[in-house]
């Protein structure tokens, strides 16, 4: 358990105020001025030594996201963008942390900002969250105001400036080579990397692209020093994060924990235990809809870091807890997040375009009793072929759950298949786009 005086977002709840002068007087903005006057390089190994890894999903180390930035400014600016998309379903850390804990991100946002030699910051942020743009905005106002943002930022010498973009609802704007082509007007699709941003990111600058959980709790770290936070969590899984339990518990929330606590725990003591009790659940996705999800057996012991819950097949990701009781269709459940990931696909690549609709049909049928056996082998033929087959993880992400739900409950879909396949070997059907699908063995 976290104890009280580790904790960074102590106003999660809104207990004591969102504006500029509440913050303050919760130690933000204090030294400022004097961690910036320590340099980029000590600011960089610092967080470096906190094992600062990303909060958006992927894991990457902080530090050595921010020490691919080139070290000199040449021709091209050098930018910092912040992912406040939240688009993944079963997350909601980031829109509490604009509302209630705005100046955090401010913040850290000059902070890496001067870290990384950019002196503008875009914070792209889900267009759903029209309210929390707005008070973000008003808290950036606020920062201007007390010349914490601008010119001679916070009286660093370091000029900074901070810009809102409001996206339009895609998922796919999540990833961030999609973000930066969306803040530069284009159509919202995942760019090949190499390049990576680093190098060639917005407007073909280098770009450092950074979480808002990942960002907002820089000034913490640096105030308190790395090791502090180090000694939090688990080796390599360090630190505190904010989890959002919800699904079928007794209290759904957003609680920030120790990395590394175990599931049991999170789950009982912070949202008031399953619906109907603990041996009432059936299924837990332990980091957003696009990973795989843990049977109850697995959900007794697991702890929550990323290195766990990889090494069980599945993953931390945006850390958002959705619970699943026995009271559940789990396949039906499974379906609906694959209908999600079909009309999200960016259409990009043919494996998650095609695909994505493919394993959707597919568990529609399932789950009304219409499909076959090898209706089955045919779902996870699918998911092999869009895994490590799209330019961006985001074809991977809809694979996983299909893949979780055929690791964990193929007997559930087995109880429920039909005898007959649904298209015969010598029927004659129309062409589809999916033709070399239906005539493959498992067809």
């Amino acid at each position: 358990m976290l104890k009280e005086e580790n904790k960074i977002f102590t106003n999660l709840y809104n207990n004591l105020g969102w504006e500029i002068d509440s913050a303050v007087k919760r130690q933000d903005w204090s030294n400022t001025k004097e961690i910036i006057s320590r340099g980029r390089e000590w600011i960089i190994n610092e967080i470096k030594t906190s094992e600062l890894r990303g909060r958006g999903g992927a894991g990457f180390s902080t530090g050595l996201k921010w020490s691919f930035a080139p070290k000199e400014v040449g021709s091209r600016p050098h930018y910092l963008v912040i992912n406040a998309d939240e688009s993944e379903p079963g997350t909601c850390k980031d829109r509490d942390i604009i509302r209630f804990e705005p100046q955090k991100l401010i913040e850290g946002c000059l902070i890496a900002g001067y870290a990384v030699n950019a002196h503008t910051c875009y914070i792209y942020i889900r267009g759903e969250y029209f309210n929390e743009g707005n008070r973000l905005q008003e808290a950036i106002d606020q920062a201007y105001k007390k010349n914490f943002l601008g010119k001679n930022a916070c009286g660093t010498g370091w000029d900074f400036d901070i810009h809102i973009h409001f996206g339009a609802g895609a998922y796919i704007c999540g990833e961030e080579t999609a973000l930066l082509e969306s803040i530069e007007g284009n159509k919202g699709q995942p760019r090949l990397k190499p390049p990576f941003p680093a190098l060639v990111g917005l407007y073909g600058c280098p770009t450092i692209v950074n979480n808002v959980e990942t960002i907002a709790v820089v000034p913490n770290i640096l105030r308190r020093g790395g090791k502090w936070f180090a000694s939090l969590g688990k080796p390599k899984n360090t630190g505190i994060k904010i989890f959002c339990i919800s699904g079928n518990v007794n209290h759904p929330c957003n609680v920030e924990e120790e990395m590394g606590i175990p599931l049991k725990e999170l789950i009982e003591k912070h949202a008031g235990g399953v619906v109907g009790g603990w041996d009432n659940l059936q299924a837990v996705i332990p980091g957003g809809s696009s990973m795989p999800l843990l049977p109850k057996n697995v959900c007794d012991t697991i702890t929550m870091d990323f290195d766990s819950l990889i090494a069980n097949k599945s993953g931390l990701g945006t850390a958002g807890i959705v619970v699943i009781n026995k009271d559940q269709d789990i396949i039906k459940c499974m379906a609906r997040i694959a209908r999600f990931y079909k009309h999200e696909s960016c259409g990009q690549c043919t494996p998650c375009r095609e695909g994505s609709g493919w394993m959707w049909r597919i568990l529609e049928r399932a789950g009304k009793g219409e499909a076959t056996y090898n209706d089955i082998n045919l779902l996870e033929d699918v998911t092999k072929q869009i895994e490590g087959h799209t330019i961006c993880a985001f074809g991977e992400g809809s694979a996983w759950p299909v893949q979780g739900l055929l690791r964990h409950f193929r007997k559930e879909i087995e109880k429920r298949c039909i005898g007959e396949p649904t298209f015969g070997k010598k029927r004659k059907v129309p062409y589809l786009v999916d033709q070399h699908l239906l005539e493959n063995e498992n067809a």
